[in-house]
């Protein structure tokens, strides 16, 4: 493979640019992955689309957009271990060091070292009609999957999943998800997989209020205008919910995770920026609760995942409401700033 591709950059100004650049060559425990979908987080939009705020991890290095990938294989470098030409893949979006504590553990995204880069950040990314990929950083997509599922698994999904582990969920488990975004969206879906007994959602973006009740993702969904914590009380008896989850980074809505919360239940966070005043003894202290963060997940539980979809027969495609070709992903980018969507997603040409 030779020549000239499409490559998406994000220059900071709420636009996206697009370059002709080469074709990578995979070198040593590489791929040439010829992408098949790339999805937009909100990451993008928050650190490097609409001004570039990153710094360290999140720092963007002027490299081709995109850390949600998924394709094929179809060139290999030497000494690859385990993958070649032909196999569908999803792309684990940080390539750590691969020899510290953290990277050992899979959990490449904690990898402090100078070598850390993470795709569509520090190094090139899955905007743009092949990519190059280290070996290491793939997870094989089960063939009941679709390249949409797969795109939206490292990021995505694997960091709900890693954040509903931390805190348990379980069959007599009430569970409130604060912010419905893509994320939001992708923790109800997960959190009734896993068996929860009985699912709240809220959101002040109507949109996305209606979408989680269009795809039947909770029990209850509540909007701008809901007392969402006196009517959680109402509906749990008094007490609350087993589990919250925040993805919102908005301190409002963490209040009320916090606050809407039983006794001895768990929080997790997982949307990112913001912050949350709370009154640590009534809130947390003397109810016996605990709040953990997580942040996206390791490439075995992402590969675990992998697996746990095929077997409960979910699709994270279902939440992509919209889909845009590579020579319109300036649109796509935008529809995603823009709030009026759930997950938006770019696709290539088979």
């Amino acid at each position: 493979m030779s020549g000239t591709m499409k490559a998406v950059y994000l220059p900071g100004n709420s636009t996206a640019v697009f370059k002709d650049v080469p074709v990578p060559i995979p070198g040593h425990g590489q791929v040439l992955l010829k992408t098949k979908a790339s999805t937009i987080c909100g990451s993008d939009i928050r650190a490097i689309y609409r001004e570039h705020t990153g710094k360290g991890p999140e720092g963007y290095q002027n490299k081709i957009a995109g850390h949600e990938p998924a394709g094929q294989i179809i060139k290999c470098g030497h000494g690859l271990k385990r993958f070649g030409e032909g196999d569908r893949v999803a792309v684990y979006h940080i390539s750590g060091c691969g020899v510290c504590m953290d990277c050992r553990r899979g959990y490449q995204i904690s990898c402090t070292s100078v070598h850390r880069a993470a795709y569509g950040w520090q190094r090139d990314g899955g905007m743009a009609s092949y990519m190059l990929v280290d070996e290491r950083d793939l997870i094989p997509l089960p063939d009941s999957l679709t390249y949409l599922d797969g795109a939206q698994i490292a990021c995505g999904f694997g960091t709900v999943y890693e954040g509903l582990l931390r805190i348990g969920i379980s069959g007599t488990d009430a569970v409130l998800v604060t912010g419905l975004g893509p994320i939001g969206l992708a923790a109800l879906m997960l959190a009734r997989a896993m068996g929860a007994e009985k699912l709240f959602g809220m959101d002040t973006n109507q949109y996305r209020c209606e979408l989680a009740r269009e795809k039947g993702l909770a029990d209850v969904v509540f909007g701008r205008d809901d007392d969402v914590l006196t009517e959680i009380l109402k509906l749990t008896n008094g007490r609350g919910v087993e589990r919250a989850v925040d993805c919102s980074g908005h301190t409002t809505a963490r209040q009320t995770a916090i606050r809407a919360t039983a006794k001895w239940g768990k929080i997790s966070f997982v949307g990112e920026g913001g912050t949350v005043e709370f009154n640590p003894s009534p809130d947390i202290i003397h109810d016996q609760k605990s709040i953990h963060g997580s942040w996206v997940t390791s490439t075995w539980r992402m590969e675990e995942l992998a697996g746990k979809l095929d077997r409960w027969g979910i699709h994270p495609e279902d939440l992509v409401t919209h889909r845009f070709p590579l020579d319109e992903a300036d649109k796509a980018y935008a529809l995603m700033d823009s709030g009026l969507c759930g997950k938006v997603a770019v696709v290539f040409d088979e």
